[in-house]
Protein backbone atom coordinates (compact mmCIF):
# COMPACT_ATOMS: atom_id res chain seq x y z
CA UNK A 1 0.00 0.00 0.00
CA UNK A 2 3.00 2.60 1.36
CA UNK A 3 4.71 1.61 -2.01
CA UNK A 4 1.80 2.30 -4.45
CA UNK A 5 0.97 5.49 -2.58
CA UNK A 6 4.69 6.50 -3.10
CA UNK A 7 4.68 5.95 -6.73
CA UNK A 8 1.52 7.75 -6.88
CA UNK A 9 3.43 10.65 -5.58
CA UNK A 10 6.23 10.53 -7.73
CA UNK A 11 3.93 10.78 -10.51
CA UNK A 12 2.25 13.39 -9.29
CA UNK A 13 5.10 15.15 -9.17
CA UNK A 14 6.81 14.21 -12.18
CA UNK A 15 3.42 15.41 -14.12
CA UNK A 16 4.22 18.64 -12.20
CA UNK A 17 7.47 19.17 -13.29
CA UNK A 18 6.38 18.23 -17.34
CA UNK A 19 3.56 21.40 -17.09
CA UNK A 20 5.83 23.47 -15.46
CA UNK A 21 8.36 23.27 -18.01
CA UNK A 22 5.67 22.86 -20.76
CA UNK A 23 4.34 26.19 -19.40
CA UNK A 24 7.70 27.76 -19.22
CA UNK A 25 8.69 26.87 -23.19
CA UNK A 26 5.27 28.34 -24.02
CA UNK A 27 5.58 31.43 -22.09
CA UNK A 28 9.40 31.32 -23.62
CA UNK A 29 7.77 31.30 -27.26
CA UNK A 30 5.58 33.66 -26.70
CA UNK A 31 7.72 36.46 -25.23
CA UNK A 32 11.07 36.31 -27.24
CA UNK A 33 9.07 34.48 -30.43
CA UNK A 34 10.69 30.84 -31.63
CA UNK A 35 13.21 32.21 -34.23
CA UNK A 36 14.81 33.93 -31.00
CA UNK A 37 14.27 31.29 -28.70
CA UNK A 38 15.99 28.72 -31.78
CA UNK A 39 19.08 31.50 -31.60
CA UNK A 40 19.52 31.60 -28.08
CA UNK A 41 19.40 27.34 -27.91
CA UNK A 42 21.16 27.18 -31.16
CA UNK A 43 23.98 29.60 -29.90
CA UNK A 44 24.39 30.13 -26.49
CA UNK A 45 26.51 32.39 -24.84
CA UNK A 46 27.77 34.95 -26.78
CA UNK A 47 31.46 35.01 -28.12
CA UNK A 48 34.08 37.52 -30.45
CA UNK A 49 33.31 35.96 -33.22
CA UNK A 50 29.55 36.20 -33.42
CA UNK A 51 30.04 39.39 -35.73
CA UNK A 52 30.11 35.90 -38.38
CA UNK A 53 26.36 34.98 -36.93
CA UNK A 54 24.78 38.26 -37.44
CA UNK A 55 23.78 40.55 -40.36
CA UNK A 56 25.53 42.98 -40.54
CA UNK A 57 26.17 46.99 -42.41
CA UNK A 58 30.19 47.66 -43.39
CA UNK A 59 31.99 50.09 -42.89
CA UNK A 60 34.63 50.92 -45.43
CA UNK A 61 38.30 51.40 -44.39
CA UNK A 62 38.92 55.30 -44.89
CA UNK A 63 40.34 56.91 -48.34
CA UNK A 64 43.05 58.39 -46.18
CA UNK A 65 44.46 55.73 -43.49
CA UNK A 66 46.01 57.19 -40.44
CA UNK A 67 48.86 55.30 -39.21
CA UNK A 68 50.50 55.19 -35.63
CA UNK A 69 54.79 55.90 -35.85
CA UNK A 70 56.57 52.35 -34.40
CA UNK A 71 59.14 52.19 -31.93
CA UNK A 72 61.47 48.98 -32.33
CA UNK A 73 62.58 49.99 -28.48
CA UNK A 74 61.88 46.90 -26.57
CA UNK A 75 62.88 48.83 -23.77
CA UNK A 76 60.16 51.54 -23.72
CA UNK A 77 57.52 48.61 -21.94
CA UNK A 78 58.65 46.59 -19.30
CA UNK A 79 58.67 43.03 -20.13
CA UNK A 80 58.07 41.47 -16.54
CA UNK A 81 54.54 42.26 -14.65
CA UNK A 82 54.55 41.83 -10.99
CA UNK A 83 51.04 39.98 -10.00
CA UNK A 84 51.62 40.61 -6.20
CA UNK A 85 50.67 36.61 -4.71
CA UNK A 86 50.94 35.13 -8.39
CA UNK A 87 54.52 36.83 -8.57
CA UNK A 88 56.26 38.28 -11.51
CA UNK A 89 55.37 37.37 -15.06
CA UNK A 90 56.78 37.81 -18.83
CA UNK A 91 54.41 39.75 -20.19
CA UNK A 92 54.19 38.08 -23.25
CA UNK A 93 53.51 34.82 -21.54
CA UNK A 94 50.74 36.59 -19.39
CA UNK A 95 49.12 37.69 -22.19
CA UNK A 96 49.28 34.61 -24.22
CA UNK A 97 48.09 32.46 -21.31
CA UNK A 98 45.60 34.59 -20.58
CA UNK A 99 43.19 34.43 -24.09
CA UNK A 100 44.60 37.68 -25.77
CA UNK A 101 44.60 37.85 -29.16
CA UNK A 102 45.73 41.76 -29.86
CA UNK A 103 47.52 43.70 -27.19
CA UNK A 104 48.70 47.25 -28.38
CA UNK A 105 50.11 50.02 -26.43
CA UNK A 106 50.95 53.82 -27.66
CA UNK A 107 52.06 56.62 -26.40
CA UNK A 108 52.79 59.95 -27.95
CA UNK A 109 51.17 58.80 -31.03
CA UNK A 110 54.24 56.00 -31.12
CA UNK A 111 52.90 51.98 -30.80
CA UNK A 112 55.83 50.98 -28.00
CA UNK A 113 54.06 47.16 -28.43
CA UNK A 114 52.00 45.30 -30.63
CA UNK A 115 51.74 41.59 -30.44
CA UNK A 116 48.98 39.07 -31.40
CA UNK A 117 48.24 36.27 -29.70
CA UNK A 118 45.92 32.75 -30.03
CA UNK A 119 44.88 33.24 -33.49
CA UNK A 120 44.74 36.90 -33.77
CA UNK A 121 46.35 39.49 -36.59
CA UNK A 122 47.23 43.10 -37.43
CA UNK A 123 43.79 42.66 -39.71
CA UNK A 124 41.83 40.51 -37.80
CA UNK A 125 38.73 42.16 -36.29
CA UNK A 126 37.15 41.42 -33.08
CA UNK A 127 34.00 41.79 -32.10
CA UNK A 128 33.97 44.87 -29.53
CA UNK A 129 30.78 43.82 -26.71
CA UNK A 130 30.11 46.96 -24.73
CA UNK A 131 33.31 48.88 -25.93
CA UNK A 132 30.70 49.57 -28.43
CA UNK A 133 28.81 52.10 -25.88
CA UNK A 134 31.62 54.53 -26.29
CA UNK A 135 31.31 55.06 -30.19
CA UNK A 136 27.30 55.46 -29.72
CA UNK A 137 28.33 58.23 -27.34
CA UNK A 138 30.27 59.74 -29.29
CA UNK A 139 27.98 59.41 -32.33
CA UNK A 140 25.38 61.18 -30.10
CA UNK A 141 27.99 63.53 -29.32
CA UNK A 142 28.21 64.44 -33.24
CA UNK A 143 24.73 64.07 -33.83
CA UNK A 144 23.89 66.82 -31.58
CA UNK A 145 26.87 69.33 -32.91
CA UNK A 146 25.23 68.37 -36.44
CA UNK A 147 21.42 69.53 -35.13
CA UNK A 148 20.10 65.96 -35.53
CA UNK A 149 19.34 66.15 -31.71
CA UNK A 150 19.08 69.50 -29.91
CA UNK A 151 21.03 68.40 -26.51
CA UNK A 152 20.81 65.70 -23.75
CA UNK A 153 18.25 67.12 -22.16
CA UNK A 154 15.83 66.64 -25.15
CA UNK A 155 12.68 63.95 -24.14
CA UNK A 156 13.49 60.13 -25.22
CA UNK A 157 9.58 60.87 -26.58
CA UNK A 158 10.53 63.12 -29.18
CA UNK A 159 11.67 60.81 -30.93
CA UNK A 160 10.31 57.71 -29.78
CA UNK A 161 6.59 58.58 -29.13
CA UNK A 162 5.25 55.10 -28.20
CA UNK A 163 6.97 54.99 -25.33
CA UNK A 164 4.94 57.61 -23.44
CA UNK A 165 2.67 54.94 -22.60
CA UNK A 166 5.46 53.19 -20.88
CA UNK A 167 6.45 55.81 -18.75
CA UNK A 168 9.30 57.80 -20.65
CA UNK A 169 7.49 60.95 -20.58
CA UNK A 170 10.20 62.26 -18.31
CA UNK A 171 13.44 60.24 -19.11
CA UNK A 172 15.79 62.11 -21.35
CA UNK A 173 18.86 61.59 -23.44
CA UNK A 174 20.78 62.09 -21.04
CA UNK A 175 19.42 60.12 -18.41
CA UNK A 176 20.17 56.95 -21.10
CA UNK A 177 23.93 58.28 -21.28
CA UNK A 178 24.25 57.92 -17.65
CA UNK A 179 22.03 54.81 -17.03
CA UNK A 180 19.54 56.42 -14.67
CA UNK A 181 16.17 56.27 -16.94
CA UNK A 182 15.11 53.14 -14.44
CA UNK A 183 13.87 51.22 -17.17
CA UNK A 184 12.98 47.51 -16.60
CA UNK A 185 15.86 45.59 -17.93
CA UNK A 186 17.96 43.59 -16.34
CA UNK A 187 21.30 42.79 -17.48
CA UNK A 188 22.26 39.38 -17.14
CA UNK A 189 22.91 36.08 -19.12
CA UNK A 190 19.78 33.71 -18.33
CA UNK A 191 18.47 32.43 -20.71
CA UNK A 192 14.34 33.20 -20.48
CA UNK A 193 15.26 36.70 -19.78
CA UNK A 194 15.37 40.13 -21.52
CA UNK A 195 19.36 40.64 -22.10
CA UNK A 196 19.84 37.45 -24.48
CA UNK A 197 16.50 38.26 -25.95
CA UNK A 198 17.97 41.80 -27.22
CA UNK A 199 21.22 40.01 -28.43
CA UNK A 200 19.36 37.05 -30.78
CA UNK A 201 16.34 39.02 -31.89
CA UNK A 202 15.55 39.44 -35.33
CA UNK A 203 12.85 42.47 -34.17
CA UNK A 204 15.04 44.52 -32.40
CA UNK A 205 12.42 47.61 -32.67
CA UNK A 206 9.54 45.89 -31.00
CA UNK A 207 11.75 44.49 -28.27
CA UNK A 208 12.38 48.14 -27.67
CA UNK A 209 9.16 49.52 -27.81
CA UNK A 210 7.95 46.51 -25.01
CA UNK A 211 10.13 48.46 -22.62
CA UNK A 212 9.06 50.07 -19.15
CA UNK A 213 10.10 53.18 -17.28
CA UNK A 214 10.15 50.96 -13.96
CA UNK A 215 11.41 53.79 -11.98
CA UNK A 216 11.84 57.19 -11.27
CA UNK A 217 13.99 58.49 -13.93
CA UNK A 218 17.52 60.39 -12.44
CA UNK A 219 17.52 58.75 -9.10
CA UNK A 220 19.92 56.00 -9.92
CA UNK A 221 22.78 54.44 -11.84
CA UNK A 222 21.98 50.72 -13.06
CA UNK A 223 23.82 49.52 -15.68
CA UNK A 224 21.63 48.39 -18.49
CA UNK A 225 22.44 47.79 -22.30
CA UNK A 226 18.69 48.29 -22.90
CA UNK A 227 19.25 52.14 -22.26
CA UNK A 228 22.41 51.77 -24.96
CA UNK A 229 20.06 50.37 -27.46
CA UNK A 230 17.13 52.78 -26.34
CA UNK A 231 19.62 55.65 -27.30
CA UNK A 232 20.89 53.77 -30.59
CA UNK A 233 16.82 53.86 -31.91
CA UNK A 234 16.95 57.64 -31.29
CA UNK A 235 19.84 58.32 -33.47
CA UNK A 236 18.38 56.01 -35.84
CA UNK A 237 15.25 58.35 -35.74
CA UNK A 238 16.84 61.44 -35.66
CA UNK A 239 19.23 60.43 -38.74
CA UNK A 240 16.64 59.95 -40.79
CA UNK A 241 17.08 58.20 -44.22
CA UNK A 242 20.88 56.96 -43.21
CA UNK A 243 21.90 54.63 -40.88
CA UNK A 244 23.74 55.00 -37.73
CA UNK A 245 26.72 52.83 -39.93
CA UNK A 246 26.72 55.79 -42.75
CA UNK A 247 26.58 58.25 -40.22
CA UNK A 248 29.48 56.45 -38.09
CA UNK A 249 31.28 56.15 -41.50
CA UNK A 250 30.83 59.84 -42.36
CA UNK A 251 31.72 61.21 -38.52
CA UNK A 252 33.97 58.41 -37.25
CA UNK A 253 35.62 55.66 -39.43
CA UNK A 254 36.73 58.05 -42.84
CA UNK A 255 38.09 60.91 -40.17
CA UNK A 256 39.89 59.18 -37.98
CA UNK A 257 41.70 57.28 -40.74
CA UNK A 258 40.51 53.94 -39.92
CA UNK A 259 42.84 51.36 -41.62
CA UNK A 260 40.71 48.12 -41.86
CA UNK A 261 37.47 47.30 -42.83
CA UNK A 262 35.07 47.06 -39.91
CA UNK A 263 31.14 46.31 -39.54
CA UNK A 264 28.30 46.91 -37.35
CA UNK A 265 25.54 43.93 -36.58
CA UNK A 266 21.77 44.66 -37.42
CA UNK A 267 18.98 42.19 -36.21
CA UNK A 268 18.05 41.34 -39.47
CA UNK A 269 18.79 41.87 -43.39
CA UNK A 270 17.52 45.23 -44.88
CA UNK A 271 16.40 47.64 -43.05
CA UNK A 272 17.27 46.06 -39.62
CA UNK A 273 18.65 47.93 -36.54
CA UNK A 274 22.10 48.09 -35.42
CA UNK A 275 23.40 46.03 -32.18
CA UNK A 276 24.79 49.72 -30.69
CA UNK A 277 25.38 48.05 -27.07
CA UNK A 278 28.05 45.22 -27.81
CA UNK A 279 28.49 44.07 -31.79
CA UNK A 280 31.04 46.58 -33.34
CA UNK A 281 33.47 44.24 -35.20
CA UNK A 282 36.97 46.07 -35.85
CA UNK A 283 40.73 45.82 -35.36
CA UNK A 284 42.93 46.89 -32.34
CA UNK A 285 44.70 49.43 -34.20
CA UNK A 286 41.08 50.95 -34.85
CA UNK A 287 39.70 50.52 -31.54
CA UNK A 288 42.64 52.56 -30.55
CA UNK A 289 41.74 55.84 -32.66
CA UNK A 290 38.46 56.74 -30.59
CA UNK A 291 41.06 56.70 -27.80
CA UNK A 292 43.26 59.04 -29.78
CA UNK A 293 40.27 61.06 -30.27
CA UNK A 294 39.36 61.66 -26.75
CA UNK A 295 42.88 61.74 -25.66
CA UNK A 296 42.93 64.83 -28.02
CA UNK A 297 39.73 66.80 -27.20
CA UNK A 298 37.86 65.41 -29.88
CA UNK A 299 40.34 66.99 -32.54
CA UNK A 300 42.06 65.39 -35.09
CA UNK A 301 44.61 66.37 -36.48
CA UNK A 302 43.60 70.33 -36.50
CA UNK A 303 40.23 68.95 -37.34
CA UNK A 304 37.53 69.44 -34.36
CA UNK A 305 35.48 66.36 -34.77
CA UNK A 306 33.82 65.64 -31.57
CA UNK A 307 33.30 69.08 -29.77
CA UNK A 308 35.64 69.14 -26.63
CA UNK A 309 32.38 69.89 -24.56
CA UNK A 310 31.32 66.49 -25.23
CA UNK A 311 34.70 64.97 -24.73
CA UNK A 312 35.12 66.74 -21.18
CA UNK A 313 31.35 66.13 -20.47
CA UNK A 314 31.77 61.94 -21.09
CA UNK A 315 35.51 61.73 -18.66
CA UNK A 316 34.64 63.89 -15.46
CA UNK A 317 33.20 62.88 -12.38
CA UNK A 318 29.26 63.89 -12.00
CA UNK A 319 27.29 61.99 -9.31
CA UNK A 320 24.25 64.22 -9.87
CA UNK A 321 20.79 63.09 -11.04
CA UNK A 322 21.76 59.52 -9.49
CA UNK A 323 25.01 59.25 -11.74
CA UNK A 324 27.55 56.78 -10.63
CA UNK A 325 30.80 58.75 -10.44
CA UNK A 326 32.69 56.08 -12.37
CA UNK A 327 30.38 55.76 -15.65
CA UNK A 328 29.81 59.28 -17.43
CA UNK A 329 28.25 59.05 -21.31
CA UNK A 330 28.75 55.19 -21.44
CA UNK A 331 32.69 55.31 -20.36
CA UNK A 332 33.80 53.53 -17.18
CA UNK A 333 36.06 56.03 -15.14
CA UNK A 334 39.01 54.22 -13.51
CA UNK A 335 39.56 56.23 -9.97
CA UNK A 336 38.20 59.27 -8.52
CA UNK A 337 41.64 60.52 -8.07
CA UNK A 338 43.09 60.09 -11.24
CA UNK A 339 41.66 61.22 -14.94
CA UNK A 340 42.54 57.57 -16.48
CA UNK A 341 39.03 56.39 -18.52
CA UNK A 342 37.82 52.97 -20.38
CA UNK A 343 35.61 51.59 -22.58
CA UNK A 344 35.06 47.87 -21.14
CA UNK A 345 33.07 45.00 -23.19
CA UNK A 346 32.51 41.72 -22.07
CA UNK A 347 35.09 39.20 -22.19
CA UNK A 348 37.57 41.63 -21.10
CA UNK A 349 37.76 43.84 -23.75
CA UNK A 350 39.52 47.14 -23.15
CA UNK A 351 40.05 50.46 -24.67
CA UNK A 352 41.96 52.40 -21.84
CA UNK A 353 42.95 56.01 -21.92
CA UNK A 354 45.55 57.76 -19.70
CA UNK A 355 45.48 61.34 -20.27
CA UNK A 356 48.23 61.97 -18.07
CA UNK A 357 51.10 59.58 -19.51
CA UNK A 358 49.54 59.73 -22.96
CA UNK A 359 49.07 56.62 -23.45
CA UNK A 360 46.23 54.57 -25.25
CA UNK A 361 46.27 50.42 -24.87
CA UNK A 362 43.90 48.19 -26.24
CA UNK A 363 43.47 44.78 -25.21
CA UNK A 364 41.24 42.49 -26.98
CA UNK A 365 40.29 38.57 -26.19
CA UNK A 366 38.63 35.40 -25.98
CA UNK A 367 38.31 35.93 -22.34
CA UNK A 368 39.86 37.10 -19.25
CA UNK A 369 41.86 33.71 -18.42
CA UNK A 370 42.32 33.44 -14.68
CA UNK A 371 43.04 37.28 -14.40
CA UNK A 372 39.83 38.78 -13.52
CA UNK A 373 38.92 42.57 -13.86
CA UNK A 374 40.60 44.25 -11.02
CA UNK A 375 43.74 42.16 -11.88
CA UNK A 376 43.14 43.63 -15.77
CA UNK A 377 42.58 47.19 -14.72
CA UNK A 378 46.00 47.02 -12.46
CA UNK A 379 47.92 45.77 -15.35
CA UNK A 380 47.14 48.75 -17.31
CA UNK A 381 47.65 51.27 -15.32
CA UNK A 382 51.29 49.86 -14.60
CA UNK A 383 52.31 49.38 -18.06
CA UNK A 384 50.41 53.05 -18.83
CA UNK A 385 52.71 54.82 -15.82
CA UNK A 386 55.72 52.47 -16.71
CA UNK A 387 55.72 52.90 -20.57
CA UNK A 388 58.83 55.24 -22.32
Amino acid sequence: MNRLLSKKTNLRFVTILILGFLLLMTWWLWSASPDTVFRIVRYNVSGVDDYKIFASRPLQASQTSFHFMESSDISRVPQMVDLGEKGNIALDTLLQSNNTTAFLIIKDDTILFEKYFNGGARSSPSLSFSMAKSFLSALIGTAIDDGYIQSVDQPVTDFVPELAANGFERVTIEHLLQMTSGMDYVENDNPFGIHPRFYYTRSLESEILKLKAGGESGQQFTYKSGENALLGLILTRALGAKTITEYMQERLWEPLGMEHDGAWSIDHEGGGLEKTWCCLSATARDFAKLGRLYLNGGNWSGQQVLSQEWVEQSTKIDTTAGSAWNYQYQWWLVSQEGRDYMAIGHLEQYLYINPEERVIIVRLGTGGGELDRQDWLEILEFLAKEAR
